[in-house]
C-alpha cells in the first residue's frame, strides 16, 4: 500500500493512504486492468483512509469501501468509534476504505483557486470538471482495489449519492463487489434530472408547510426576513449579497433530523434590538448563521456537479432543471408569502452570489448545455444482478424520491427495500440503519461471499 500515516482516533486504527491516477481514465470496464496508455497524461492524487476498530487491528476482516453521498463529498472524519452509527457497526466485520472522492478533501482538491490557476477558457474547464463524475470515482475505487488490495472482492456501503455510485459500480464491474447496502440512494434508471425535480419540488413544499405548522410564528418572522433582504443591500460576513433565494436555500437543510429545530433557532435572534430598530434589521449573529448554512466553500463541486449525476451518455441538455421547475412553481416565487423554502437545488443565483461559485459559472452553463456524457449504469447489467443488494429507501425522502428508487429497484436484480418512514435522508449517520440492513442480509445468506 502507499501508507503515509497510521494513528488511532478512540476506539479506531486509521491508516491514511494516496495513490496516483489519470485524471481522464481510458479504462474500458470490459478489461480487468487499465491500459498502460491511460497513464500518459494528467495525474491527480486519490486519498483514503483503511479504518478498523482497535480490537481487530490484526484480523483479516473482509474490505468495504463507503461510497459518500454528496456530489463532491469527501470520506467522513471519524472522531471516535461511536460518532458515526454506521462505521460503528461496520468495523465489527470489516476493514472500512473511507475515500475522499476525487476533487475532494485530500484528493487533488478542486476549488475556485484550482480553477483560476488552470486557466484556459469556459469549454476547456467544462471538460476538465467531467472527469468528476461516477464514471471516473469508480473507476478510481476499481484502480484501489486491484492494485492496493490484490484485487480482493469488497463491500459497498453507499449514502445517498453513494447510491448512484453503487449502481454505477454494478453496472462497469460487478465482479469486483461482495455485496451491496445502500441508504437513501437509489437513483432513477433511466436518468431525468427534469423528472427528478418535478417529484421533489412538491416535497420541499410539504417540508415548508410542516415546519410552519410545527412553529407558526415563524411563517411571519421568515416573510419579515425576507421583507428586509428585498429591500436591499443586506450583504454577508464575507460580503457576499443576500437575496430572497438565499434565504429559501436554508430549505436544503429540510430532508434531515432535527432541522425543523435548526430552523427555529437560526431566526430566533434574527433581528437586531437596536433603539428604533427593532424587527426592521438583521443581526449580525443571523447573517454568520445565513452564511455559514449556505456558504459553498469547501462544498464547491457539491453544487458545480448537483445536476449532472443525472447525466449519462446521449441526452437533452439539463438546461438547469430544477430552476425550470422552481419558476413554473408560483408557491417558489421571491415575492410569495409565506416564503417556502428550496431544498437541495443547484440554480443559477447561486453561482452569482456565493463567491466560492463565481469562477465555475461560466463553466458550468456549457456543461448545462452538453449532450454527451460518460456512461454511468448499465441496465441490462443491473437486470442480470446477482451482486446482493439492501437497500434503506426513506418513504418521505425529500432528496431522493422513495418511488423513483423502487421503480429502480424493480428492475435490479437481486436487490431487497427496506422502506422506513422513521429516518429522515441521514439515518445511517444517526441510527442504527446499517445495522438493520446486515442483519437482514446475513439472515438471507447473502454474506457468505465475503473473502
Amino acid at each position: 500500500m502507499t501508507e503515509i500515516s497510521r494513528y488511532y482516533v478512540p476506539g479506531l486504527h486509521v491508516v491514511d493512504n494516496v495513490v496516483s491516477v489519470p485524471l481522464h481514465w481510458e479504462w474500458d470496464s470490459l478489461l480487468t486492468q487499465p491500459p498502460a496508455e491511460t497513464f500518459s497524461g494528467e495525474e491527480i492524487k486519490i486519498f483514503y483512509r483503511v479504518v478498523t476498530s482497535a480490537e481487530n487491528v490484526n484480523r483479516d476482516l473482509p474490505l468495504m469501501i463507503f461510497l459518500q453521498g454528496g456530489p463532491g463529498g469527501m470520506g467522513p472524519r471519524p472522531m471516535s468509534v461511536d460518532s458515526i452509527p454506521w462505521l460503528k457497526e461496520a468495523v465489527k466485520h470489516f476493514r472500512v476504505v473511507l475515500i475522499d472522492q476525487r476533487g475532494t478533501g485530500r484528493s487533488s482538491r478542486v476549488d475556485s483557486r484550482v480553477i483560476r490557476r488552470r486557466g484556459g477558457n469556459a469549454q476547456e474547464t467544462a471538460t476538465f470538471l467531467k472527469n468528476f463524475l461516477a464514471d471516473s470515482i469508480i473507476r478510481d475505487c476499481e484502480f484501489i482495489r486491484l492494485t492496493e488490495f490484490s484485487g480482493k472482492k469488497w463491500a459497498t456501503m453507499g449514502q445517498s449519492y453513494g447510491g448512484f455510485l453503487t449502481m454505477t459500480y454494478l453496472s462497469l464491474f460487478p465482479q469486483a463487489v461482495s455485496a451491496s447496502f445502500v441508504t437513501g440512494g437509489i437513483p432513477h434508471i433511466p436518468m431525468n434530472a427534469h423528472e427528478v425535480y418535478e417529484h421533489t419540488v412538491p416535497r420541499m413544499i410539504a417540508k415548508t408547510q410542516q415546519y410552519y405548522e410545527r412553529y407558526p410564528d415563524d411563517a411571519q418572522r421568515v416573510s419579515r426576513i425576507a421583507d428586509i433582504i428585498a429591500e436591499g443591500n443586506v450583504t454577508l460576513p464575507n460580503g457576499d449579497p443576500v437575496s430572497v433565494r438565499r434565504l429559501q436555500m436554508l430549505g436544503a437543510d429540510f430532508g434531515m433530523k432535527p432541522s425543523f429545530e435548526r430552523m427555529h433557532w437560526t431566526i430566533d435572534t434574527a433581528f437586531s434590538e437596536e433603539d428604533g430598530n427593532a424587527g426592521k434589521v438583521l443581526s449580525d449573529g443571523f447573517l454568520m448563521e445565513l452564511f455559514s448554512s449556505t456558504t459553498s466553500y469547501g462544498d464547491e463541486l457539491y453544487w458545480v456537479l448537483q445536476e449532472f449525476i443525472y447525466a449519462h451518455e446521449d441526452i437533452a441538455p439539463i438546461n438547469w432543471a430544477a430552476n425550470d421547475v422552481l419558476r413554473h412553481t408560483p408557491e417558489f416565487d421571491e415575492t410569495a408569502r409565506p416564503v417556502i423554502l428550496i431544498g437541495e437545488a443547484a440554480l443559477p443565483e447561486i453561482f452569482e452570489e456565493d463567491s466560492a461559485l463565481r469562477a465555475f459559472k461560466p463553466a458550468v452553463d456549457v456543461m448545462m448545455q452538453d449532450t454527451h456524457w460518460g456512461t454511468i449504469y448499465d441496465i441490462n447489467q443491473l437486470e442480470r444482478n446477482e451482486v446482493p443488494i439492501h437497500c434503506a429507501v426513506y418513504f418521505n425522502d425529500m432528496y431522493v424520491d422513495s418511488h423513483l428508487q423502487l421503480d429502480t429497484l424493480s428492475r435490479v436484480g437481486n436487490s431487497h427495500a427496506w422502506v422506513t418512514s422513521e429516518f429522515e435522508h441521514d439515518g445511517a449517520r444517526t441510527a442504527d440503519v446499517f445495522k438493520h440492513l446486515y442483519n437482514e442480509a446475513l439472515s438471507l445468506g447473502d454474506l457468505e461471499g465475503l473473502q
